[in-house]
């Protein structure tokens, strides 16, 4: 943890309740003057029992102006005495609570028309909102209100009983309802929608800087993954050069960490040069996904480098002891944004000397004038062949020598102040890092990448898992906060990663008691489609009904996915009529908003063409079934369920699990490894070569 969010540094002053939180994002505030709450029944109580409005504090660790707003109002004395003497003050970590960060972003979006963190908003004690924004200042500027004109604004007309805050009150609340008041119209999907939805996305491509529209700029994973698969289903080559450009110059641009490995955020920028530059883990696993997905079906190897390098990331600074990925890491060190990322010719050249001093200048762009407050986030302008002329050198040395600047590079930054690191391990978000490196190992053959899977997805089920719910947060030894939709989704997802990986059944019977409980606790049987919150939970003024894709997967998106793959792999109704029934409770405004639900369209496309299901028999202990297997992985299969039998088994279900009747009963033929490819309910014949098998799954 930086110094500048480590609330040990403030030791001179008395820590208030938030010093007792596991949350890194809650602890750094333990030492404000405002006397703070974490989110719960006894602060709910006391607003109750005092009639204060409540001051509700939305965040999370690596958020740059979290950081603003703490230093500029929290840690202010005068500002605090305000808080503390007109509200009760909650401070939420969105990571954590997903749940309280869903329902306030929208009361925030319905009052301002925009959102983002940090979130202010202003709570009557029963926990509905009347008033809210975003960041505010400590002062008037730049035509914002300052922070302590709106407090004192927002507790005088609470006090006084206005007529406006009881009309929000009224108006929010039946607002905040509407938005999860999904009514199913009745139906059928269109035809083809994914492809067509694709194809209305691609009308906002950059065709100079790749990506999505102008700045600021987002990776826009699912977006770029939905291209593949219909590059990959209709030889759409339009599709195929979008990501193929885009990706390149993602990788090559300052979004991309060139010494360490690992995406930053976004970018400020249209050029993928001037990032945010925390460091999030769901990033990184849907990008190492997308690009492993993309090295395969458009042959580049350089994608699957990419990749191995988010991985190598990964493993070297976000993995737990036990197993588990950390949440992210801060934008900022020794106090300023992006310090420790960013270089002057001066700093290379005392690392590397003049000769590979002036190759990483001008491979890296690295400029007297520089590119970021007078010194240069690293990025690529030129092709190593290109840099290899320049400097008359082979193109095999110029590669070497990158990798010699690179590695000295990185051994001088690990001298640094490092950008803190929020150390919560969070189930949802460590689903998405099992599943890429599940596909990782499938596609690099890297054992370290499958042993990393299984290890976080054995300590997901031995510390998060109790038989019968998850729990959300794992932090210093202590599982804490009822899970939600998107734990329980991507975590049955990722099993499937892992089963398909390691062919162990255990990770498809994991996936099922998940589905299971998606099925029992989280389900709107009268509608349709999948709450955010399991029947048990804590009652709150509204339940909601996540459906849009933002930078992760919404937990509709992922149940649908995961229910839709479980059925490939079991044939059991139930999970294909619920994934159904979401999909048509949505089919309107899937129609109508793709971009807000890209992966959901994924899952769309699984849903219309069915999977593609692989079935290889051959003789135990085999290594010819080995290499079929591992040369399988090589080959972008985008709705795959594979099942490998061992010839003669007196009960081949017992090798999966779970055998849906279009591949039962499949023979080895002439002792050879034998497979066939089954595509709604048919089967091809029996493939004895791996290249019929290559050239059927090509078609």
């Amino acid at each position: 943890m930086s110094q500048a969010n480590n609330p040990e540094s403030h030791s001179g002053r008395k820590p208030n309740r938030l010093i007792n939180e596991q949350s890194p994002y809650l602890r750094q505030h333990a030492y404000n003057p405002v006397d703070w709450y974490a989110w719960g029944p006894d602060a709910l109580a006391r607003a109750k029992a005092e009639n204060k409005p409540i001051m509700l504090s939305i965040g999370y660790s690596a958020c740059h102006w979290c950081h603003v707003m703490e230093r500029e109002s929290f840690e202010n004395d005068a500002i605090a005495r305000l808080i503390n003497e007109n509200f009760i003050a909650i401070k939420v970590d969105r990571e954590e609570r997903p749940d309280l960060d869903q329902i306030y972003m929208d009361a925030v979006q319905l009052i301002t028309g925009r959102g983002g963190w940090p979130l202010t908003m202003f709570l009557a004690p029963d926990g509905r909102p009347f008033f809210g924004g975003t960041y505010y200042p400590p002062e008037d500027r730049h035509g914002m209100p300052g922070f302590p004109r709106i407090l004192a604004a927002a507790s005088q007309a609470y006090r006084d009983g206005a007529k406006e805050v009881t009309n929000n009150l009224e108006k929010l609340t039946e607002a905040l309802g509407a938005l999860t008041n999904y009514v199913p119209t009745g139906g059928d999907l269109k035809p083809g929608l994914a492809a067509e939805s694709a194809r209305a996305l691609a009308a906002h491509y950059d065709s100079i800087n790749g990506g999505l529209g102008q700045a600021p700029k987002f990776p826009n994973t699912f977006v770029f993954s939905l291209f593949l698969r219909v590059h990959a289903a209709d030889g759409d080559e339009a599709m195929a050069e979008m990501v193929r450009h885009t990706l390149s110059k993602m990788a090559r641009g300052g979004i991309y960490d060139q010494v360490g490995g690992g995406f930053h955020r976004y970018s400020v920028d249209e050029r993928w040069l001037v990032p945010h530059f925390e460091k999030m883990l769901y990033d990184n696993a849907l990008l190492a996904r997308l690009y492993l997905d993309a090295g395969r079906a458009l042959n580049e190897p350089e994608f699957l480098g990419v990749a191995r390098e988010i991985f190598d990331y990964v493993l070297r600074e976000m993995t737990s002891p036990e197993g588990g990925f950390y949440a992210a890491q801060d934008a900022d060190s020794d106090g300023e944004e992006g310090k420790f990322f960013i270089w002057t010719p001066e700093q290379a050249d005392a690392v590397l000397g003049p000769e590979l001093g002036a190759i990483a200048q001008r491979y890296f762009d690295i400029t007297i004038e520089g590119n970021f407050d007078g010194a240069n986030i690293p990025h690529r302008t030129i092709e190593l062949a290109d840099a290899a002329r320049m400097f008359k050198l082979s193109e095999d040395d110029m590669a070497s020598k990158i990798r010699e600047i690179r590695g000295k590079l990185f051994a001088a930054r690990e001298q640094r102040v490092k950008p803190g690191r929020d150390e919560k391990i969070l189930v949802a978000w460590n689903a998405m890092m099992i599943g890429a490196f599940a596909q990782g190992y499938r596609a690099l053959h890297e054992r370290r990448y499958l042993e990393a899977a299984r290890r976080a997805a054995d300590f997901m089920l031995a510390s998060m898992w109790d038989g019968r719910a998850l729990k959300r947060s794992f932090k210093d030894g202590v599982a804490r906060h009822n899970a939600y939709l998107e734990d329980y989704a991507q975590l049955a997802g990722a099993m499937l990663d892992v089963y398909e990986a390691s062919l162990d059944a255990k990770y498809l019977a994991h996936a099922r008691t998940l589905a299971g409980v998606i099925l029992e606790r989280f389900i709107d049987k009268g509608k349709g489609g999948f709450f955010f919150t399991s029947d048990d939970h804590e009652a709150l003024i509204t339940r909601s009904k996540a459906a849009f894709d933002g930078s992760t997967p919404s937990g509709n998106s992922a149940a649908v996915m995961a229910m839709l793959r479980l059925h490939g792999y079991t044939g059991e109704e139930r999970y294909r009529v619920e994934a159904e029934r979401t999909l048509k409770l949505f089919r309107e405004f899937i129609e109508k908003q793709p971009f807000g639900f890209s992966h959901m369209l994924e899952a769309v496309e699984l849903y219309q063409r069915g999977p593609t299901e692989v079935v290889i028999v051959g003789s135990r202990n085999s290594a010819e079934l080995l290499e079929w297997t591992e040369r399988l992985g090589l080959i972008y299969v985008p709705n795959l369920a594979i099942f490998v039998f061992v010839a003669g088994d007196a009960d081949a279900g017992a090798q999966t699990g779970f055998i849906p009747e279009q591949v039962r009963g499949k023979r080895q033929i002439d002792g050879h490894v034998t497979a066939y490819v089954c595509r709604e309910h048919t089967c091809t014949p029996p493939i004895t070569t791996f290249k019929d098998l290559q050239k059927e799954l090509a078609d």
